[in-house]
Order: C-alpha cells, then structure tokens, then sequence
C-alpha cells in the first residue's frame, strides 16, 4: 500500500511526472535491495539509478538519498508495527489507543535510529514490544518470515528516498525531465 498509494499519488500529484518511468528507471535498485533486505548496501546504485535514470542532479540525489539512507526506514517501521499488533492479536491482548500512539511514536523513533543492515528489524522489534507491554517471547512468531519482510522493507525504504528525491529535485528544478521520461520498458 505504501508504495502503490503513497509513493504513486505523491509522483502524480506532488511531483507532477509520470508513475511509469520511475519505477523503471529505479529497477536495478530494486532488485538490489529486495535481494540483499539492505537499503544502506542498496545507496550507490540507487544513487546511479536516481542520476543516470531519472535525470536528479548531483547535488539532490546525493543528498537526499544518503540521507534518507540514514533515517528513512518507513518499510522498517511500518513492518515493525505490522509485527507488533500480530503479536498482540496472538497473545489476545488488547490494543488501545494509548498503546496505538505508543506503537506509532516507537516504530519511527526505532526506525530512525535502526541501521539498514538485515536483521535489525528483529532487533529494534524488542523495543516496539517492550514500550508496549507485549511480551518478548513474541518475536519467536515472526522471527521465521522476518527475512521476507525485511525484502520488502528494504524496497519500501529505497523507494521513499527516491520519490523524496524526486519530489526535491522536481521543486529545485534539478532534474532532466527528458531523461526521466526517456526510460522506457525497452532497455
């Protein structure tokens, strides 16, 4: 949903350029991050994708991009809180709106401060279930597909930072529109 919504109606509407050519020209990228669950090892091809793709300057993809490598972990947090109300449901405790906002808070707090290594989803779940009250002992029932998640959680991450870039870039009038829609489904 994060992405075929959020990342989608935010290139469409936002950034006001085409939804096609950007998940093309981010393809090696992609790739890279589903395989390896790591968006820090994913950043210089997501780099070379940003700049040799979708035309972002230098400067925006260079920043943007390290940057959200760093703190930009909404496929982490969102898998994190996905986690804990699972585990929350199984153990057939209640989830309230207190411990909702405290999920929300921690998830992107963890998130944040989480490095984009695989792993380290499980990790930083230990926190999200403590501030919450869950028991611990819950991270055994998902710790066997957690490696799938984090898949998709590095692709959700690397994919954020682009469309930030994107949208920074489209503002900052910093990228080629020719060679953004250049990407074709030929290449």
């Amino acid at each position: 949903l994060q992405i075929l919504v959020v990342f989608c109606l935010s290139l469409k509407y936002l950034a006001k350029l085409r939804v096609a050519p950007f998940f093309k020209g981010m393809k090696d990228a992609i790739v890279l991050a589903f395989t390896t669950s790591s968006s820090s090892a994913t950043l210089p091809v997501s780099l070379e994708c940003a700049r040799n793709h979708l035309g972002i300057s230098p400067d925006i993809s260079g920043f943007v991009l390290s940057l959200g490598s760093t703190i930009n972990m909404n496929g982490a947090a969102i898998g994190q809180a996905i986690s804990a109300i699972f585990i929350a449901q199984a153990y057939g405790i209640e989830v309230t709106v207190v411990k909702v906002l405290i999920l929300i808070f921690v998830a992107l707090m963890s998130a944040i401060g989480a490095a984009g290594i695989p792993g380290t989803g499980i990790v930083m779940l230990s926190v999200v279930l403590n501030a919450m009250g869950l028991p611990l002992e819950g991270i055994a029932l998902v710790a066997g597909v957690d490696r799938l998640r984090e898949m998709v959680s590095a692709v959700v991450n690397i994919l954020g930072d682009a469309v930030a870039a994107v949208f920074v870039a489209k503002r900052e009038k910093q990228i080629d529109e020719k060679r953004y829609h250049a990407v074709t489904w030929l290449e």
